[in-house]
């Protein structure tokens, strides 16, 4: 029989039940108790915490989870002090660690490969220093805030990468240096992300563009480098709601906001933001907080809606008006869409203010005050495309875009300018071919892609763009080379109407053989051999004058002079009396039994026909309507079988053409910038007096030095004005409607024919740049590129640096000289601008030159300048001379309607010619 057991199975059942459930209350891991432990001695004051007892799930303010591990820690806004042990790492349980608001101090410690932890909240406290491997292994970390801690300088560690689950990054106040993280903008699960108040700098990064981040704070970066670049990403931040941004170097526009539709706040202020302020901003409908102070913003002031709370101080941007609901000028506006290509750049919004460009706005030159012609962006640090708008600048004669960092095309909208003289677009990173400009100067050296399309290689032997740009330079459409190529087709034309003998269009040119003593002649070589288009008179066709048919023939009247006396005066047209060519004839010296000296203009005996009649019939008639001091006079004129002769008053100081180009020869002393100065006021009171103080208005389109005469004063007095030119009859003769020298033709002219006072315009904005420079119209001793006058004086007057050297060496140059220099230059660039009505009138050139030469203008016509009555003159002479001038004249064309009185030639100069014959 088997024995009993002394204890039954109910009796050992109860106290191992008892041992296990003892077991299962005691801690498993007894280290946590030792970590917290360690916190608690670390806690200076650890006595307000209330910690007792070796179990710290007892403990106030932690709690564990069922298996009586540390989960939570909660000891914020306590004032406590002291440190945090490293060892929290330990807690293999701990998901959540607050310690805000205190005033731990020390190194926080590192949680790196903890694979537990969701939250830690530790801002607002003393820590000195952030691990640099914290993130590591930390998958499950979904919520940071560290800041404003006294952290020593840290940038935000690459481990960072490994926290796939966070959801709030708060470390504003912390102490971060460096740039903002790209892995930011890939983390799937960040919707808040708050780094103000640190020493970030750099830009937003790429990869925020489509992000999930709702809340971003940058606001406050402290320091030199601040957070900067565009803010154009955010137009991708479709999860926006709060941006802070304030406080920055943030620049360029603020972008689209299409997207953006959830966004309520929103603080840009103390940026340097630029540009308009879009609709699609202004316009979300949720906004409910704005502030825009402090900024570069442009355009008109935006109107939020009423529920938004704004902050957008008046005058602390650049808006062109501060009313609500404020439009800006026309020209304000397009501006901004040009430079709107340039991502609205600060350098320009930092000037221009106010809602009128031509207010010094920087980079802008108007002229009168409303057009805009000049716009000078050269070396503005730009980036971004040359925009198409640039077109609606339809006033615009330059265009400098030179030494920025441009890329992209040269717009072949530009190319419709109808005013454009020259583009410069030198020193960029430009690529493609340039578009076809005509008259326009194009500069396109150091963009070594100019010509050829982005990333197309050059090819081997390939031009480089500096040697485009030289070539685009010198010979792409300036008006000087339109003009020559004009003429090598007449010359051409001419070649092949002497050979095969066939009447000739009544739209080609007489080109006159080059007379020995003419300074205005072209060289062109055309196949292989040299052709003289044009002499004194390169293009002298008939003008625009009375034509057969419908001639109004002038009555001799006591202007009528034999031959016989004009050959008595002149020693029968000696050679050794001759005083130039000009015209269609060679003038003669005479001297009359008084000693008083006259001019004789001897038409050349070729010349002579039925439109030669005509011509100089009509010549007469304009010359005897015209009195003015600084006009050469009419004194009579004689028509005997084919001799056709005009006789002027005599100027001894010879031609300008002689004082400015010849005087080494003739052994005389260059003309210092003020007498220059004092004949270009002279010769444009003169021809204004043509133009509109006569009793009709007149056109002379032939204003070349070698037209300007000097009388021992050296005032300057107008020759040749009215003129008709002729051409010689026989093979070379060639109706045309053009008349003038080539050098001094309006392009306009030369292109169409087409006349106005402002082809005279043209001509003396030659002269101007003659006066200035010493040199010749034309000057076929001069290298290609600078044969044209025009077209290297603007060539060196709009590049800087170089004008300076285009000054005649022999003008003595003082600061005011070249104070003066430089506004007659730029009155000669407003001169020979391409098109007719970008000139001044003669009134308005008179105005300049006479303040410049500080002599009183007279406001209109009065009798000094209608009857040639010189003030200067002592008054017996002048009284002779305003009795010399009493009468009408008899000689105007039959069926003129002007009814006005015309001043006739002094009576005593007929007795003084013809008591010399007897007649």
């Amino acid at each position: 029989m088997e024995a009993e057991h002394p204890c039954p199975f109910s009796t050992l059942f109860i106290p191992l039940f008892l041992c296990l459930l003892l077991s299962f209350s005691l801690p498993v891991h007894s280290d946590d108790a030792a970590v917290m432990e360690l916190l608690k001695q670390g806690i200076i004051n650890s006595d307000s915490l209330g910690w007792s007892g070796p179990d710290p799930c007892t403990w106030k303010n932690v709690k564990c989870d069922r298996s009586k591990q540390v989960q939570v820690i909660q000891i914020k806004g306590m004032n406590l002090q002291g440190t945090l042990p490293k060892e929290l790492r330990d807690l293999p349980a701990l998901t959540q660690l607050e310690v805000q608001q205190n005033q731990f101090t020390g190194p926080f410690p590192s949680f790196a490969g903890h694979g537990s932890i969701l939250i830690i909240i530790a801002h607002n406290n003393r820590f000195t220093s952030f691990p640099a491997d914290f993130f590591t292994g930390m998958t499950t970390l979904q919520s940071l805030t560290i800041g404003d801690n006294p952290f020593s300088p840290w940038t935000i560690p690459e481990s960072i990468v490994s926290a796939t689950s966070l959801k709030t990054f708060s470390a504003s106040s912390a102490n971060l240096t460096g740039k903002i993280p790209e892995v930011f903008g890939t983390m799937v699960s960040l919707g808040e992300l708050k780094l103000a108040m640190n020493k970030l700098e750099g830009e937003l990064p790429q990869t925020f563009a489509r992000s999930s981040i709702q809340t971003l704070w940058l606001n406050g970066q402290q320091g030199n480098n601040k957070l900067n670049g565009t803010i154009v990403v955010l137009a991708d931040m479709a999860s926006l709601t709060s941006v802070w941004l304030h406080g920055n170097q943030f620049t360029g526009p603020i972008p689209d906001f299409s997207m953006v539709k959830k966004l309520q706040d929103v603080s840009f202020r103390d940026n340097q933001l630029t540009g308009i302020v879009p609709a699609s901003f202004v316009n979300l409908p949720n906004l409910r907080t704005v502030s825009l102070t402090n900024n570069l913003l442009q355009g008109p002031r935006p109107t939020f809606g009423v529920n938004v709370d704004l902050d957008m101080k008046p005058g602390s941007n650049r808006f062109c008006t501060e009313n609500s609901g404020g439009t800006c000028d026309g020209r304000v506006n397009d501006l901004l869409s040009v430079v709107e290509a340039f991502g609205y750049p600060k350098t320009l919004a930092e000037d221009w203010r106010g809602n009128d460009p031509c207010n010094k706005w920087k980079g802008i030159t108007c002229t009168g005050e409303v057009a805009i012609e000049y716009v000078d962006f050269q070396n503005m640090g730009l980036s971004g495309t040359i925009s198409p708008k640039f077109s609606l600048f339809t006033s615009m004669l330059r265009l400098v875009l030179s030494d920025n960092n441009l890329t992209g095309t040269i717009p072949s909208e530009l190319t419709k300018l109808p005013n454009l003289e020259l583009l410069d677009v030198s020193n960029n990173n430009l690529h493609g071919k340039i578009p076809s400009f005509i008259n326009v100067l194009v500069i396109t050296n150091g963009n070594p892609d100019i010509g050829k399309e982005s990333g197309e290689p050059s090819p081997p032997g390939s031009v480089d763009g500096s040697k485009v740009g030289k070539i685009v330079g010198a010979v792409v459409g300036s008006v000087g080379v339109l003009l020559l190529v004009v003429a090598v087709g007449f010359c051409l034309l001419r070649l092949k109407q002497k050979g095969s003998g066939k009447l000739r269009s009544p739209h080609t040119v007489v080109i006159h053989p080059r007379h020995s003593g003419d300074q205005d002649a072209v060289k062109i070589t055309v196949a292989g051999g040299n052709v003289n288009c044009g002499a004194n008179d390169a293009f002298s066709p008939r003008r625009n004058g009375p034509v057969p048919g419908d001639i109004h023939f002038v009555e001799a009247g006591s202007m009528v002079i034999s031959i016989q006396v004009l050959k008595n005066v002149t020693n029968n047209f000696s050679g050794a009396n001759i005083l130039g060519w000009g015209g269609f004839g060679t003038v003669y010296k005479g001297e009359l039994h008084d000693g008083t000296k006259i001019a004789v203009k001897r038409m050349e005996s070729g010349a002579v026909g039925e439109k030669g009649q005509t011509e100089f019939m009509s010549e007469i008639s304009v010359l005897t309507k015209v009195r003015h001091r600084h006009l050469v006079a009419l004194l009579g004129y004689c028509l005997d079988g084919k001799e056709r002769l005009l006789v002027y008053e005599y100027m001894p100081q010879g031609t300008l053409s002689k004082r400015l180009f010849n005087w080494r020869e003739a052994r005389l002393k260059p003309l210092e910038w003020t007498r220059r100065l004092t004949i270009a006021l002279d010769v444009a009171r003169g021809v204004e007096y043509l133009h509109g103080l006569a009793h009709q208005s007149f056109i002379h389109r032939d204003l070349k030095p070698s037209n300007i005469l000097l009388g021992d004063d050296m005032r300057a007095k107008v020759s040749d004005f009215g003129l008709v030119r002729l051409a010689p009859e026989g093979n070379f003769s060639v109706e045309t409607r053009l008349a003038g020298t080539f050098g001094y033709l309006a392009p306009e002219y030369a292109e169409t024919g087409r006349v106005t006072t402002k082809v005279d315009v043209y001509s003396f904005g030659v002269i101007l740049m003659e006066l200035i420079t010493g040199r010749k119209a034309l000057d076929d001793s001069q290298p290609e590129e600078c044969l044209h006058l025009v077209t290297w004086f603007r060539r060196m007057h709009l590049i800087k640096g170089t004008f300076q050297k285009a000054i005649d060496p022999t003008i003595e140059l003082d600061e005011e000289a070249v104070a003066s220099i430089s506004t007659v230059a730029e009155l000669a660039g407003h001169c020979t601008a391409r098109e007719p009505y970008q000139r001044p009138d003669m009134s308005h050139i008179v105005n300049v030159l006479s303040s410049l030469v500080e002599l009183w203008k007279p406001a209109e016509p009065d009798a000094e300048d209608m009857y040639g009555i010189d003030l200067d003159l002592p008054l017996p002479q002048a009284l002779k001379k305003w009795q010399a001038f009493e009468g009408t004249s008899p000689f105007l064309p039959k069926g003129d309607s002007a009814q006005t009185s015309i001043p006739t030639r002094p009576s005593g100069f007929a007795k003084s010619l013809t008591s010399e014959d007897g007649r």
